[in-house]
């Protein structure tokens, strides 16, 4: 499954153009993101990518979760949301 790193300085228009591609071309998408700004810019693509695809019939559901990943040697705790359609 495709992952998106997601930023707090990410644009959240752009975040929505990746991810609906890479629904459209794998079916399923993981977004990451670390800190409340990052999780805000998150949600905000997963919202404006669900009218991208919803024109072709596809309506996306989003599965939250923690994840423990390394950054710098350091462990860290984000959020990932699955992405697919429902």
């Amino acid at each position: 499954m495709e992952v998106l790193k997601v930023a707090a300085d990410s644009s959240p228009n752009s975040v929505a153009g990746a991810l609906a591609g890479v629904l459209r071309e794998e079916g399923a998408a993981e977004l990451q993101a670390i800190g409340a700004g990052a999780i805000n810019q998150a949600v905000k693509a997963i919202a404006i990518a669900r009218g991208f695809v919803a024109p072709s019939g596809m309506d996306l559901i989003c599965i939250p979760a923690f994840t423990d990943i390394e950054i710098d040697g350091e462990e860290r705790t984000a959020i990932k949301f699955i992405v697919e359609p429902r």
